[in-house]
């Protein structure tokens, strides 16, 4: 009796993408691909729908563009996760605006691309909290505000420094300062560089009697 024939690898694995593709759709939880640096690779329906959008209006945004983290402490063992290869599941607290309204809740991002891989793909789940109405948090105090690698990062800034010249100074790649920049800028509520430089002199983050520039409080020449 003949053996019915097997389809070759590329068609099976042409019909295990359609079926995922089906199911990424179709899935009531909230999710998004993205590459290590948070481009957006797809979105299922729901979790556009946390902007009120559709899918591909999502596709080749950063996540980080469209997410405040609220906790950066998640967010720093997130990237030293990431820079060191581990696999498991990391949360973070995020805030978002839909229309001028706040959104508060919680990504959980995981790595889901074969170990072996140099880059991989970012599994995001998002959660809406209950609730998301109430009214923003107030502002992080400036002296609790900057993480460890922000605090780096800031003063090269401030000095003029290039991306590729802070990304050598603080063992980052050129995107890894890209995202930190971006997201120093939103959360002390500044367009720009210029304007953010000028922003962390009036809040005190940095040292007005410092040449070249370093973070308030921290130790100099001269200073014990």
């Amino acid at each position: 009796m003949a053996q019915p024939a097997q389809p070759a690898p590329g068609e099976a694995a042409a019909a295990w993408r359609s079926r995922f593709v089906s199911l990424f759709d179709r899935a009531p939880v909230a999710l998004a691909i993205s590459d290590a640096y948070g481009l957006i690779l797809g979105a299922n329906p729901a979790f556009a729908s946390a902007w009120q959008l559709q899918p591909g209006k999502l596709e080749g945004r950063r996540l980080l563009d469209l997410l405040t983290p609220t906790n950066d402490r998640q967010l720093l063992r997130l990237d030293e996760a990431l820079r060191s290869r581990r696999r498991s599941r990391y949360p973070v607290e995020v805030s978002w605006q839909v229309r001028g309204a706040a959104r508060h809740g919680r990504v959980t991002v995981e790595p889901v691309s074969d170990p072996q891989d140099d880059v991989p793909r970012l599994l995001v789940s998002l959660t809406e909290e209950a609730g998301a109405d109430r009214p923003a948090p107030p502002p992080q105090d400036p002296a609790d505000g900057l993480g460890p690698q922000e605090a780096r990062i800031l003063p090269l800034v401030a000095a003029g420094a290039s991306g590729s010249a802070i990304a050598r100074e603080v063992g980052l790649t050129v995107d890894g300062v890209t995202s930190h920049v971006p997201r120093l800028c939103r959360r002390l509520g500044v367009p720009n560089r210029p304007a953010l430089i000028a922003r962390a002199y009036v809040l005190g983050l940095l040292d007005p009697a410092a040449w070249p520039p370093r973070v308030a409080g921290a130790a100099g020449p001269g200073r014990p």
